[in-house]
């Protein structure tokens, strides 16, 4: 029976890990979808080179920072409860290599790119694990403080601040390092509009992340036995909320309308597992109005150039959501309780600090010693033909087809 049980949770666990692996194709396409044709080349090359780096990253250090268990001893001890601890890896190490598949949308079309596999190779080794394990492994006696202050400890199920803020804060640092795209924000105080490419692609990319994310969160028990259904269908109804309200909120704008599920799927990562299914409508409806107003905001007042607005929808988006734990996870909002309100803004806020710090650490010291952007000519031409020597579809730019 103990096999059967071991058996069981590794398969669902790698069931969660492939779902999750999936979302990094809805990552690329999200990005190729709203970056300008010259760039959607680098877009599917950043994804796919960041996720072997994030790979190599955590399997030799960060997940050994996060939980303290490394993987330099026999196979035959690796595969011990059929190999749980090395399924746990592969499922963990694709929550940690969304932060630089969030952060690549946030410094599209204009940084360089092996400078930037270096910034994935430190922050998944170094920065992401060290709260990863202070959250979600106690590490540093940071929850138990929590605990006896507060009442109870930081609650982040499916990583609202550990994975999505996180990755939306450091953006934040990499984009205001970076600085805008050449001509965006012109001299007479006017903003360069540049439209998605391709609405298919966003939308391709959009639905796929979906999709993962009910592995993202609903697997996030780990094991068979504490899967909740209460967590897919908390999920399904943030999501609705996000799109219905970026809809409205965006006035039918394609871009805010796709990047509304995702908005309400941030927030609802931290108290899936807590929330009434109504809560978790509000929370999603929340997300997908903040995201719209914080986007645009960011774009055009605040004249930050973060090309998908990866620091509203993870960083601010994934900010509420941890807090918002701590209001609709409460009882007297119809949700599980045995969270504190106080409990949730200090680990949310701590959760952006060291992302901040993080950010512009490592952001900081590529600038300075290897550069982060691209030339003002090699932007011109594209990321593209600057980087990678071919456009998406060389045969119709050169008139053929």
């Amino acid at each position: 029976m103990d096999q059967l049980r071991a058996g069981t949770d590794v398969l669902f666990i790698l069931i969660g890990a492939v779902m999750v692996l999936a979302m990094h194709a809805g990552f690329a396409f999200l990005e190729v979808g709203t970056v300008r044709a010259k760039n959607q080349v680098n877009a599917l090359a950043k994804i796919m080179s960041d996720f072997a780096v994030s790979t190599i990253a955590y399997f030799f250090i960060g997940f050994s920072i996060a939980y303290g268990v490394d993987f330099f001893s026999g196979a035959d001890t690796l595969s011990e409860k059929n190999g749980y601890e090395l399924v746990k890896f592969f499922f963990l190490l694709t929550f940690a290599a969304a932060i630089p598949a969030i952060i690549s949308g946030g410094i599209a079309e204009r940084a360089k790119f092996y400078p930037q596999l270096l910034a994935s190779l430190l922050l998944v080794g170094l920065v992401y694990p060290f709260f990863e394990g202070i959250v979600w492994n106690g590490n540093f006696g940071i929850q138990a403080a929590l605990e006896s202050w507060l009442g109870a400890g930081f609650h982040d199920f499916a990583g609202s601040i550990v994975v999505h803020a996180m990755g939306g804060w450091i953006a934040l640092a990499a984009v205001l390092l970076l600085g805008p795209r050449t001509g965006r924000y012109r001299k007479d105080g006017g903003v360069t509009a540049h439209p998605p490419s391709s609405i298919p692609f966003l939308s391709l990319g959009a639905w796929t992340l979906t999709v993962g994310w009910f592995g993202f969160n609903v697997m996030s028990a780990q094991t068979v036995e504490a899967v909740s259904g209460l967590v897919a269908v908390n999920s399904l109804m943030a999501m609705v909320g996000g799109v219905l309200a970026a809809l409205f909120v965006g006035k039918n704008d394609p871009g805010f309308l796709h990047n509304g599920p995702l908005a309400g799927l941030v927030a609802v990562c931290a108290g899936s597992d807590l929330m009434h299914p109504l809560g978790a409508l509000v929370v999603g409806a929340v997300a997908g109005s903040l995201f719209v107003v914080t986007f645009t905001l960011t774009q055009n007042k605040w004249k930050i150039d973060d090309v998908l607005g990866v620091w509203p929808l993870h960083g601010l988006c994934g900010l509420w959501g941890g807090i918002a734990a701590g209001i609709f996870g409460l009882e007297m909002f119809g949700g599980i309780g045995g969270v504190s309100f106080l409990a949730q803004l200090v680990g949310s806020l701590l959760g952006v600090g060291v992302a901040l710090l993080g950010g512009f650490v490592v952001y900081g010291l590529i600038k300075t010693f290897l550069g982060l952007r691209l030339t003002e000519e090699e932007e011109y031409l594209g990321a593209d033909l600057s980087i990678h020597r071919i456009t998406a579809e060389p045969d119709y730019n050169r008139g053929e087809v």
